[in-house]
């Protein structure tokens, strides 16, 4: 830069100072645009003061105009007297769960089980009071009734019905007058999760349209997240329902801000809002018809976990006396807890043990000797432990099987060799007659090494099934681990990191190394050339399970781990104590000298196969 240019720009920043200097407000004019600035922020609180002042008195002139006996006559008709009331509450209970109940409605409003908590330590609460639904809805007198809206009278009066040894009853009644009332019946029986609802139509059918073949039950319920890990307690949470006469079904399970709808035809026997280790089931002592079931996931942003909705309709006769006798289950999703209420309503197929064989085993095995363990110990952690190395034991005979075939091939492995060498590569066909002949002659399977995988393969996705959905495992620490049924941090990460999470799992990081340590071993034992690219991807299983596992329940981490370290020792004991490579080739040896038995299918192959070259000739 010359010296002109310089001076140039000397001059220029000369100039801006100067014109700020200048043009500088007095502070008379300063304390004046202050002054302009207070009043401006007055005169918008004062706009803001009068918008609210005049919504309240719109509040309150529209409340008024609902208490007006003129208006709650045109909206409501007959049962006008049973709006615009204060909202009270009753509470029935006994020593498992504890039921509010709103005079609005008549209706549920929260149900809180006793025994349990949220993952924060917080009372357990299904239903969260005004942001659920419950009630019916039909036409009156010709007036669109939802009785929501309308409040019900007590035959007990307003006080609780508390824990007690012995039946509880709670009558709820919505009245058009003494003898024409819509009534909802609570029965509590003690130390039980079911309540028996009964809804009856008494003396309505000169005031219910006759043109109305079914009176309308709304059950809508917002569920929030009660376990640690979120993204687990969704992917297990679905609204379930149970066909009359055929299998239990759910909803499907959408992304974020999406519904599943279902409109169904048939009868249905119960519908079940299933999070992951809880249910809010209606079991209809008969049946009911479902106008449309809807699941909404509200989203990680949300609080709320899901939305639950469904619509049934009850069949209305228009006799003098309707009755719809029904229960309601609440409770937890244990196995033999909803089995108790009944094999034939089949509760207990909310908790997903996974499908046909996979759900036998964790049914009449695992569920079974779990339940067993817990008579002695109530360690989860030692439970899980043994429940691994009992598995383990029961299967050692196939492992054992496994290894003997591997060795086997292994063996032959420089035989082979020599038979790739003798046939050129363009003959595969003739490679591969010879290679099996080969071990036709020694008398070795080339699938005996994959067979007893397979019979353990059912076992291994059983397990995968029935850690996360085990109630026993909810809240029970091991080790580190605060909660088996959720997972484990050693370290929470400052960042959430796409498919991994916002944590380490130090359960998930052991079952990725003894995964890579097995992968190893295995990799040492292999009788073949592997394809091109597939011992990579061998190694990269692990590392994969390292992302897909650390948001899992830890209970199925360690149940990985434990299993794939004693799977190691095994396999590193029967190769060290148990098979020894020369005695097997000795054996394999002496098996080529014994004559070739052929089987009744095999002769059959080789007369079809010489008549058809007779025929070519």
């Amino acid at each position: 830069m010359d010296k002109n240019s310089i001076w140039g720009l000397v001059i220029i920043g000369a100039i801006l100072i100067g014109y700020t200097y200048l043009t500088k407000p007095s502070a008379e004019e300063i304390k004046a645009i202050q002054t302009r600035d207070s009043i401006a922020r007055v005169e918008e609180a004062s706009d803001q003061q009068f918008e609210t002042e005049k919504l309240t008195a719109m509040k309150a002139i529209e409340a008024e105009k609902q208490k007006d006996p003129a208006h709650l006559q045109e909206t409501f008709g007959v049962f006008s007297s049973a709006a615009a009331q204060k909202e009270e509450f009753i509470t029935i209970e006994n020593k498992l769960v504890k039921i509010k109940i709103s005079n609005k409605g008549g209706r549920i409003y929260s149900v809180e089980l006793k025994d349990y908590q949220t993952h924060d330590s917080l009372p357990l609460i299904l239903w969260e009071g005004d942001k659920n639904r419950f009630g019916m809805s039909f036409y009156a007198d010709n007036k669109s009734i939802d009785t929501q809206d309308l409040f019900f009278v007590s035959e007990n009066g307003f006080d609780n019905l508390n824990a007690s040894s012995s039946q509880k009853t709670l009558s709820m009644k919505l009245k058009a007058s003494d003898d024409q009332y819509l009534e909802y019946v609570y029965t509590l029986a003690p130390d039980s999760y079911m309540l028996d609802f009964e809804i009856k139509a008494i003396g309505l059918n000169n005031i219910i349209a006759r043109s109305q073949k079914n009176l309308t039950f709304n059950w809508q319920a917002d569920l929030y997240g009660k376990e640690k890990g979120r993204k687990n307690e969704n992917m297990y949470s679905s609204l379930y329902y149970k066909y009359n006469e055929g299998d239990v079904d759910n909803l499907s399970v959408n992304g974020k801000d999406e519904a599943s709808k279902e409109d169904l035809t048939t009868q249905i026997k119960w519908i079940g809002f299933k999070q992951q280790f809880f249910t809010s089931a209606l079991i209809s002592k008969s049946t009911f018809k479902v106008q449309s079931l809807k699941s909404v996931d509200m989203g990680e942003d949300s609080p709320i976990l899901k939305n639950y909705s469904a619509e049934i309709l009850l069949p209305y006769n228009g006799d003098v006396k309707e009755s719809y006798p029904m229960q309601f289950y609440f409770g937890p999703n244990k196995y033999k807890t909803l089995r108790k209420y009944g094999k034939e309503i089949q509760l207990e197929k909310v908790i997903n043990l996974g499908w046909g064989i996979f759900g036998w085993v964790n049914k009449y095995v695992v569920i079974e000797v779990f339940n067993f363990l817990e008579r002695f110990m109530g360690n989860y952690g030692l439970i899980i432990l043994i429940l691994t190395i009992l598995i383990k034991l029961v299967l050692s005979p196939l492992t054992y099987k496994s290894y003997l075939s591997t060795a086997k091939m292994r063996v032959l492995k420089p035989q082979i060799d020599e038979i790739n060498e003798k046939i050129p590569k363009d003959k595969s066909m003739e490679r591969q007659q010879a290679t099996m002949a080969l071990y036709k002659k020694a008398g070795v399977n080339p699938m005996g090494g994959c067979l007893p995988m397979v019979v353990q393969f059912p076992i291994l996705i059983a397990l995968f099934r029935f850690f996360p959905a085990s109630f026993e495992l909810r809240q029970k620490s091991f080790l580190w681990a605060t909660d088996l049924s959720s997972y484990d941090s050693i370290v929470t990460l400052p960042w959430n990191i796409p498919w991994y999470g916002d944590h380490i799992s130090l359960f998930c990081i052991l079952m990725a190394i003894t995964n890579l340590v097995y992968t190893k071993m295995n990799g040492q034992m292999q009788t073949t050339n592997q394809m091109p690219g597939m011992q990579a991807m061998m190694y990269m299983m692990p590392v994969m399970f390292l992302v897909w596992f650390n948001n899992y329940a830890s209970g199925l981490s360690y149940y990985y781990f434990i299993a794939t370290l004693f799977t190691i020792v095994q396999t590193w004991a029967i190769r060290k104590w148990m098979v020894d490579d020369d005695k097997v080739l000795a054996m394999l040896e002496a098996s080529k000298k014994k004559p070739v038995t052929k089987s009744k299918f095999q002769k059959r192959l080789e007369d079809a196969a010489k008549q058809a070259n007779k025929k070519k000739k």
